[in-house]
């Protein structure tokens, strides 16, 4: 039966599977794999004691679903973790290219004190400083910036890939969520934004991995887990 005594191990992978659910991409054990850049035996080994512990259910069709139990404590330390970012940023003052990987050392030994506090501490801040809500459940829906037309006006909602490295890129790029401008270039290299008169490149890959809001929008589609990595640096490698 699931209980508190999950596992740092245990809780990572509730992230990976949560956040797969969030984004609208397959629960499978495949994609678990894509996303957290893991070999399929060592993912297929933990979502079998994942399921043992109550956590997950597998189906035939090797589809993933959350137990109640699972769902709850998956949706707590996604909530913590995008708290922590918040806090860290905004009340410590460290740049947001650097903070999630340090939210995924503190998340895991968070209490109840010092998630109130850091609640209070925040404001009336409610997303993390890369996009994602801190309520989970109340995600905007978006189009990958990459999809976007010549000339349409767009919003940066949030930066799907966490991994450290394409922070650091986004950061160096100038681009940040809740930037507004205009869709100046597609390339099948690249994409150029217009802010306000300065112009901000990003990588056609990158592109794929941030979501933004657009008039006209392009028909929704999801990226690929391949180019949403949530970290690049995983247990056993």
């Amino acid at each position: 039966m699931a209980d508190e005594h999950v596992s740092v191990a245990e809780e990572e992978y509730l992230q990976a599977i949560f956040w797969l659910h969030e984004a609208g991409l397959p629960m499978t054990g495949a994609n678990v794999a894509r996303a957290m850049q893991l070999s399929p035996p060592t993912v297929h080994e933990m979502l079998g004691r994942l399921e043992r512990d109550g956590y997950i259910v597998r189906a035939e069709d090797k589809s993933i679903s959350f137990t109640e139990p699972g769902r709850v404590h998956a949706e707590g330390i996604v909530r913590r973790h995008r708290l922590i970012e918040r806090f860290l940023t905004d009340v410590l003052g460290i740049p947001w290219d650097e903070v999630h990987e340090e939210a995924e050392r503190l998340e895991h030994a968070m209490s109840p004190v010092l998630e109130a506090r850091m609640l209070a501490a925040i404001g009336d801040a409610t997303t993390c400083p890369h996009g994602h809500p801190i309520n989970v459940g109340e995600r905007d829906a978006g189009v990958p910036l990459a999809d976007v037309d010549l000339g349409a006006t767009l919003t940066v909602l949030r930066f799907e890939n966490e991994a450290e490295e394409i922070l650091h890129y986004l950061m160096a790029s100038g681009i940040e969520p809740g930037m507004t401008g205009t869709l100046a270039q597609r390339t099948d290299d690249d994409v150029v934004i217009d802010v306000d008169g300065r112009q901000i490149t990003l990588a056609a890959n990158v592109a794929e991995t941030v979501s933004v809001t657009a008039d006209p929008s392009p028909p929704p589609r999801v990226a690929l887990p391949e180019q949403l990595v949530i970290s690049a640096d995983r247990y056993g490698r």
